[in-house]
């Protein structure tokens, strides 16, 4: 256990940003798999809809360090790619 004031604080704050990265993530994990159901259902406008606004979410954890940005690119990337192939038929 922590011995001095500051450190019973980071401690605090420390809890505070594993949960809200833990809710992140989560979150993540859903919109990829709501995307996903979109894309096999065929819905492509409503997966473009999804799509944006999972880049968003994406770029926005990468730039908080709540995943790495090259991990975001490559996810984005790998999602673009599934909706490609059904916009062209």
């Amino acid at each position: 256990m922590p011995r001095e004031r500051t450190a019973y604080k980071e401690l605090r704050k420390a809890k505070k940003r594993h949960f809200k990265n833990i809710s992140t993530k989560s979150d993540l994990r859903t919109s990829v798999k709501n995307y996903e159901s979109l894309v096999k259902a065929k819905k492509n406008e409503e997966a473009k809809k999804a799509l944006s606004s999972l880049i968003s979410k994406l770029d926005k954890a990468a730039s908080k360090g709540i995943i790495k940005k090259n991990t975001a690119a490559r996810k984005i990337s790998r999602l673009m790619k599934k909706l490609s192939p059904q916009a062209k038929a």
